[in-house]
């Protein structure tokens, strides 16, 4: 697979009331993707709530988002578990189902001693889809696995013959352009900050993975393109749009938050699961004010139009 260029979607689960998966929703949210413009889905990550899904789930949910996507946009799904059996359970089936990618994160429970174990466990799980492009899902803030990335490379590129690149999911912005700029850039290197994409793309960036993509693309789409036409200082101003939003945002527990704007925006994703839990009838009236006093769903439907 050549490198991803664009936006890349991390989706939301969705559940019935009875706290069963809603799979029939799948194919209007992928649709919604494709006519935002977005370059494909991944799913099944942190704002997918994959920990908080049995395989059995993750695996339906692979499926329909395969078959929706209908190779119309990629599909990037994340098997990462706290078992690496689990997780080569999981690579293996989104081989065989034809997903475009797979990715993983560390071991969040019993996590890797060092650099060499860490490697040893991704090319364990990408070893089950020896077909498959496979990303490293590096995102120290929520799995407390931070290490030095180029490094990573280093020793992955002769471990991990699939070994697509990084999603990374991190605001060092360094190490972010060594690792764009290892080996001439030999690897895709997918930046995983949405508030952060214009000072990735000034480093380097040429694709994005983001939770806020789902609800709000055009308004990043807008500014990639400002930045490729030399625009900084519009850029930037759209940029702030995001800040802004993330700033409301950050006020409440963010994949709840996010989940409460694509209900804003007429996708009912039921409720999250505990330990992640919805925000209540005032938090989100009170989100919903905040974010219409910043003109975000505006902004976000005037860019759909432009």
């Amino acid at each position: 697979m050549k490198k991803i260029e664009g936006l890349i979607a991390a989706t939301f689960a969705a559940y019935h009331a009875d706290g069963s998966i809603n799979l029939e929703i799948i194919p209007a949210i992928v649709e919604k993707m494709i006519v935002d413009g977005l370059t494909g889905v991944f799913i099944c990550g942190t704002n997918g709530e994959g920990p908080n899904l049995t395989v059995e789930e993750r695996m339906q949910i692979a499926e329909a988002y395969v078959s929706a996507a209908n190779k119309r946009i990629l599909v990037l799904v994340h098997v990462g578990h706290s078992a690496i059996a689990e997780c080569r359970k999981l690579a293996s089936h989104a081989e065989q189902i034809g997903a475009d990618a797979i990715s993983s994160v560390a071991a969040f429970y019993f996590k890797p001693s060092g650099l060499d174990n860490l490697v040893n466990c991704m090319a364990e799980i990408a070893a089950a889809a020896p077909n498959t492009p496979f990303y490293y899902y590096s995102i120290p803030a929520l799995t407390g696995v931070g290490m030095d990335l180029v490094e990573f490379l280093e020793k992955a590129e002769t471990a991990i013959p699939t070994l697509a690149g990084i999603k990374y999911t991190a605001a060092t912005l360094h190490e972010y352009q060594a690792c764009v700029n290892y080996k001439q850039g030999k690897f895709d290197i997918l930046f995983g900050y949405d508030e952060m994409l214009l000072p990735a793309l000034a480093v380097g960036a040429k694709g994005a993975i983001g939770s806020t993509y789902t609800f709000a693309a055009p308004l990043y789409l807008k500014v990639i393109q400002l930045f490729k036409a030399g625009k900084l200082a519009e850029a930037a101003a759209t940029q702030l749009h995001s800040v802004n939003m993330v700033r409301c945002l950050v006020k409440y527990p963010p994949i709840p938050a996010q989940r409460a704007i694509m209900k804003f925006e007429g996708f009912e994703l039921g409720k999250c699961r505990l330990p992640l839990v919805p925000l209540n009838s005032a938090q989100e009236e009170n989100f919903k004010a905040s974010l219409q006093e910043i003109n975000f769903f505006a902004t976000v439907k005037d860019l759909q139009l432009t």
